[in-house]
């Protein structure tokens, strides 16, 4: 994964073979506390949903380095910025140490071995200018055109994937409802756990509710 300042990145990944990667409410919890140490100290975390075998991320990067508490996650989800050693790593490595970090917790719990998740994590920049036909998007299976701030229309387009996917495998039948998500946070309906409410008031990103039909209420 190549990141750049000023970016915002759609990161996702999932359960190898598409297997579990999550099995309790503790499990969860343990990897939101992770997401605050390891993905929080370089930028903006906008959107994220945590599903039983897979994780969304869309975060928009202000560092490139940063140090990070090598201890482990911190209950307070307060990133603490601390490191033995004082080194600044990269935040493709810091991802990587997250995931370690979390696949050999879970590999104890459930007395297994090997990998949790599929090798590769995804990156993709959703303001880039260069990869994308940026006056054109699709919004509730229609294809439209826009001109002004088009560099808007892409982040919102995942904005809105990112927080329905609960419903389109039926965890619940509104999205808001499911607890290791964004969305809940951005209504107010639970703690807004990386308080991004207003950078993305400022991005212009517009929180929509989703129905169980998948469709926009």
């Amino acid at each position: 994964m190549n990141f750049e300042r000023n970016g915002i990145y759609h990161i996702y990944n999932q359960g190898n073979n598409r297997q579990k990667i999550f099995f309790s409410r503790e499990n969860y919890l343990f990897f939101v506390d992770k997401l605050c140490n390891h993905i929080v100290p370089f930028g903006n975390l906008l959107a994220w949903c945590l599903m039983p075998n897979h994780f969304h991320l869309m975060v928009e990067v202000e560092r490139l380095y940063a140090v990070i508490d090598s201890r482990g996650a911190t209950q307070s989800r307060t990133p603490t910025i601390y490191d033995p050693d004082n080194k600044p790593i990269s935040f493709n490595h810091s991802i990587g140490i997250m995931l370690a970090s979390y696949t050999r917790a879970i590999n104890k719990q459930e007395n297994r071995t090997g990998s949790l998740f599929r090798q590769k994590t995804k990156a993709i920049c959703l303001n880039e200018t260069s990869r994308v036909a940026h006056n054109w998007f699709t919004s509730s299976g229609a294809t439209m055109i826009n001109i002004e701030k088009w560099e808007l229309q892409y982040p919102q387009q995942c904005f809105n994937y990112i927080h329905s996917n609960p419903i389109k495998v039926g965890l619940v039948t509104k999205a808001e409802d499911w607890e290791f998500s964004s969305l809940g946070g951005y209504m107010g309906k639970r703690e807004c756990v990386f308080g991004n409410l207003k950078r993305a008031n400022e991005l212009g990103l517009t929180v929509q509710l989703f129905s169980e039909s998948h469709g926009l209420t």
